[in-house]
Formats: C-alpha cells, structure tokens, sequence
C-alpha cells in the first residue's frame, strides 16, 4: 500500500525549516489485512498539537534531550505499562527502557485530547520532526493498551515519521523486538538531513540554536519568526554542525557491534524498527538497529564528500518532494541500470541487489564509505537471519532430547502406584531405574542450560521466550524434572548445609522458566501463578504437579513439623503450627482442585506421610490444650 494512501502528507513545504510546527496525523485509513469491515470509509482525521503558550527558556541539550526512564515516571508508566514494566536488559548493559525526555512531555501533553482516544480502528500515525517522535510514542501507547485489550485481535496500526530525531535507549529497542512490535515503525530519513542523526552526539555539544530550534517547532503562532531567526543561525553555523554530527555518528557507527553491543559512545539514543535511507536516486530500507546506525552514517559521510551544499534547512523539509518522487525514481533507475549493474557482477543477483541499494541510499560505488555501506548492508540480512536458523536448529535439537523426558516419564509412571517418583528417586528405589533417570535428568538440564546461554549471547530472537512453543516446552520439562532436583538437593543433605532449597538451591533456569510462565499468563489474560485454579474445574488429576516447588514445601513442612513435636515454649509452638496451617490450607485446595499428580497421594509418598503425622500432631496440641481448662 503507498504511503500516499495512509493519508501522510508533505511534511513542510520548502523554506519552513525549523519554525515548522510538528504535526501528528492520525489517520482512520482503508483497513489493514484482518482488521475489522468497520474500518471502512471512515473519514481520516488530522489533529495538530500546539503543545505550549509560551516561549521556551533557553535549556541544555542535556536538559532537554536526557533520557527519562518510563519506569519512573508515574504518567509514563501508565501510558505505556509493559515497557515501563520491563526488566533491566543484560544485553543493553542493565539498562531500563528511556525516552526522549522532550517528546515524552509533548506526548502526554497530547495524549488527553479527545480525538486522541479512538479506538477500534485501523490506524497510521505520522509525523515529521519532533512530531515523528512524538507519533512513535503514540504508536507505542497504542500498541500497550492493544495488546492488554480483552479484544482477540487489536486493531492494525502503523507508524511513519519522516526526519525524526532518536527516540529511546538500547533497552527500548530491544524491548519493542520482544514485543515483535518493531514492523510497526518506518523511519523515513533522507540523506542529507542532519535531526535524525542529532542525538548520536553527545546531549551537552548539542549547539543552543538547535534546541531552540526543535523546541520552537511546538509554537505555530511563532512559525514566520522562527523560521527566519532559525534560518539565519542555521547558514552561519551550518558546517560546524555538519562537522559535528559525522564526526559523533562515525564513533558511534565505529563502536558498534553486530551482536550484543557493549558500548554506548556519548549518546544513550539507539534506533528501532525499519528505516528508509532516501536519495534523490531513490531510497533503501534496514530494519537492523546497528545496521541502521552504520548506514545512517554512511549516506551522511557520501554525501559531503562529494562536496553537497544543500543547506540543513532544505534538507529537513524536503521529504513531501521524496515522497512523491520516489516510485518514480526506483522504476527508473531499475529500468535503466538493472541490466548494467548485473552485467558487472559476477558473483550473484544478491550482490547486484546490494549494489542497487547502495546506489538508492545515495551511496556511489566509488565513496570511500562503499565498502562499509556494502558490508552492512549484508550483515543486516545475515543479522536477521541467524537467531532464526538458531531457533530452528534448537528445535531439531529439542526433538532429539524428547526421548530423554519421555523416560523420565515412564520412570514417574513406575511409582506412581507406590510411593512416587519424588521420593523413589530420594530414596534410590531401584539403583538401575535410579542411574538411568538421574542421566536424562542431567542431559535436559544440559539443554535447557545450553537454550539460556544461547538466549543471554542474543543468538536467539528477542521474543523467543513469548513464544507458546518453547515457553510450553520449558514448563512442562520444569514441572517434570524439577521434582528429582528437589529430591536430589534433600538426597545429599544440602538443605542442612545450603539452607532451603526455594531459597538456596533452586537453579536459575527454574527461576526464568517461572517468569516465562508468568508473563504468558499476564499477557494471554490467564493466571499461572504457583496455586492457580484452571477455569474449567478439573475432572481428574493432572498428569504434573502444576506447583514445581510442590516437593520442597513438602520437605518444609516436615522440618517444622519435626521442630513443633519438640517445641515446649507455647508461643512458639503457635507460631509453628500457624505456618503448618497455611502450607496444608495451600496443599488441601491444589489437592481438591486436582492440580496435583497422582504421585503425590500415593500411599508411601512424603505428603501423605505428612498429613498422617499433621494429623497427629494436631491432636497432640488439642490434647494439652484441653489440659490446661
């Protein structure tokens, strides 16, 4: 669909610059595939946000620029409640998820009016400048309060900015990846535009005339004096920020790595989603984020090196003309050097459709930046494609480890008449059955080691753990084996000289596994927590435990119950039989809502010994109760 048809428009007419006021446009455009018949014909809609009334005080970059983490911030946290709820990001150096602090204020200011809250529709949010920034996070609240709508399947939506300053930190970016929200951005960015590139400086060089520049753009009853008063700083001082900016992207572009990306350089800004690098000779698209950035860099270097004087004014308004001009562009430029660009290779049509792009970004083969741009350009595909061929090669790799649970199965199906496979495998119970299920025991949790260290290299996509598929394998695998790790830690005593094993002995991967579980269950709108109750009563036992810790508060409460039966204090002794009253309430309602295996009321297993010996000890305590009447 051209974008044309989503109701974006000329960003700035020529001439307006940076007096220019951002506008957000959102349109109720022709449905998306699968949105809803309702959408249709539906008038679009374009609301302008005049932000302030006042002229704004002259402010540093760091003042104005810095980086507000949503998760402190009360509005912000409402506004976008998954994001502000993600946890620090070991790949993004511990960060957490940072916007913009400029375009945040912008956005929550705009957020209350009225036209503002549609919904139920397919719908395209653009803008240029300050404005794609600010419809990026519009973009980003729709997209949080969809996806936590009881609604099976939210509305469409897509955001285009054309010129729009950085927006959010590494852990933003790698946050929308998980979300699997990052198709629904596309940053148009044309060659010679310096505000895209602005915030890969460090905040505090970023000059004053600039600041007032992007502030002012929230006025449009200043548009005619700030356009000229922004002019004439701009043509004086035009060639230092041009210096400055290649000058700050180079290092960041330099610093950068392909995976995992341990430096930050002197700006906390990273981009997300697609972007569209545009020339006068057409235009190339990367959704790799450090691809981007090296590109970024690329088409900004080509074009001053070949000595382009078009001023940063021009530039950034430019993109109503780029727009327009761009189909136009690329079917010429296919038709009239496709067959010379694939005569001069040799190698593959895959290499001439990497020279093409390269030639569309404004890139010539001959720019000293070609071979940068040509190895990026590659990596960016390789990029994509390898945690997918990862994934794919871990699932033929979880398709060989299956027979290992399948005996571990068999192994639980052997005692689940008699005692259970917890306290079987405790106990030794058959040293041959016993060999065999501790080695599938230790070769699963080989894999599954093997899955997170995987995922912690980003070697796995960034959703893997959203994924039914492995989320499902994880926790049947945990409900199923972490039984015998129980069994294994109490075996060698280790509760003794580690403390509990919930709180001393319990592997990371349980742990994780448990957060994966958990944030199913949040976003899918189901519980899952450890006592949860399935909708649909049950009608027969589970097959598994469905509390994976089960054993270890069984273990628990043996150890007080044994503590209680010596206990002489009185006050004491109420105490621990109060926490022994709670575990067997807890126990009692998994029991009775059959979220329990069989293996647990089996005659000889360690609960059913223990509700015996529960029994027992609340008749003692009755006996001396009555005693003392």
């Amino acid at each position: 669909m051209a974008v044309g048809s989503l109701g974006v428009g000329p960003p700035s007419p020529p001439g307006t610059g940076w007096g220019r006021s951002p506008s957000l446009a959102l349109s109720s455009a022709a449905p998306f595939p699968g949105s809803s018949p309702a959408c249709h014909g539906r008038r679009r809609r374009k609301f302008h946000a005049a932000l302030s009334v006042a002229r704004p005080a002259v402010a540093s970059g760091a003042d104005v620029f810095a980086p507000v983490g949503l998760g402190g911030d009360a509005a912000g946290a409402q506004a976008f409640p998954q994001l502000a709820a993600s946890e620090p990001d070991a790949a993004a150096a511990g960060e957490r998820v940072a916007v913009q602090a400029l375009a945040l204020r912008c956005f929550l200011k705009l957020c209350g009016s009225p036209e503002f809250q549609i919904r139920g529709k397919a719908v395209v949010f653009t803008g240029h400048s300050l404005g794609g920034a600010i419809a990026a996070l519009a973009a980003l609240h729709y997209l949080c309060i969809s996806s936590l709508s009881s609604s099976c399947s939210p509305s469409p939506v897509l955001c285009v900015t054309f010129g729009s300053p950085l927006l959010g930190n590494e852990a933003l970016s790698r946050a929308i990846l998980r979300e699997r929200w990052g198709g629904n951005f596309c940053n148009v960015v044309s060659q010679h535009d310096v505000v895209p590139r602005l915030l890969f400086c460090p905040l505090d060089a970023v000059p004053v005339h600039v600041i007032i520049g992007m502030q002012l753009q929230q006025w449009p009853g200043h548009t005619h004096h700030t356009g000229v008063m922004t002019t004439r700083v701009v043509d004086a001082e035009q060639e230092g920020l041009r210096q400055l900016i290649q000058a700050h992207v180079r290092t960041v572009a330099m610093e950068q790595k392909l995976v995992d990306p341990e430096s930050r350089g002197g700006s906390p800004y990273r981009p997300f989603g697609a972007y569209v690098l545009c020339s006068p000779e057409g235009a190339a698209c990367v959704d790799n984020s450090t691809a981007a950035v090296q590109m970024l860099y690329a088409t900004f270097a080509a074009c001053y090196t070949r000595g382009d004087t078009t001023s940063l004014e021009a530039a950034h308004s430019c993109y109503g003309d780029l727009v327009l001009k761009m189909p136009q562009n690329l079917l010429l430029k296919r038709h009239l050097h496709a067959m010379d660009v694939l005569a001069s290779m040799s190698n593959s049509n895959y290499d001439a459709g990497i020279s093409l792009a390269m030639e569309a970004s404004g890139i010539g083969s001959e720019a000293t930046e070609a071979t940068t741009a040509r190895y990026w350009l590659k990596a960016s595909k390789r990029a994509g494609r390898s945690p997918s061929l990862n994934c794919a090669g871990l699932s033929t790799r979880l398709g060989r480890i299956t027979p290992c649970r399948a005996q571990i199965e068999w192994y639980k199906a052997s005692f689940d008449a008699d005692m259970g496979y917890y306290d079987a495998f405790k106990q030794q119970r058959s040293p041959k059955k016993f060999g065999k299920a501790n080695i599938y025991r230790l070769k699963l949790g080989q894999f599954w080691d093997g899955v997170l260290t995987m995922l912690d290299n980003s070697q796995l996509p960034h959703d893997f753990h959203r994924r039914a598929k492995w989320v499902n394998a994880a926790r049947f695998y945990q409900l199923l084996v972490e039984p015998l790790d129980i069994a294994d830690y109490h075996r060698n005593n280790l509760h003794k000289t580690r403390g509990g094993y919930i709180t001393h002995g319990r592997d990371r991967r349980y742990e994780l596994f448990d957060k994966w579980w958990k944030e199913k269950g949040a976003f899918s709108g189901t519980s899952t927590g450890d006592t949860s109750v399935t909708a649909t009563a049950r009608s027969k036992y589970a097959g598994l435990t469905q509390d994976p810790c089960f054993w270890a508060r069984v273990e628990e409460a043996w150890d007080q119950t044994e503590s209680a039966q010596a206990e002489h204090d009185v006050a004491m002794l109420a105490m621990k039989l109060g926490r022994l009253r709670e575990f067997e309430r807890y126990a009692r309602e998994l029991v009775e809502s059959k979220e329990v295996s069989i293996d647990v009321l089996a005659p000889q297993s360690s609960y059913t010994r223990w509700v015996e010996e529960w029994k027992k000890l609340l008749l003692r305590d009755e006996a001396r109760t009555a005693s003392l009447f």
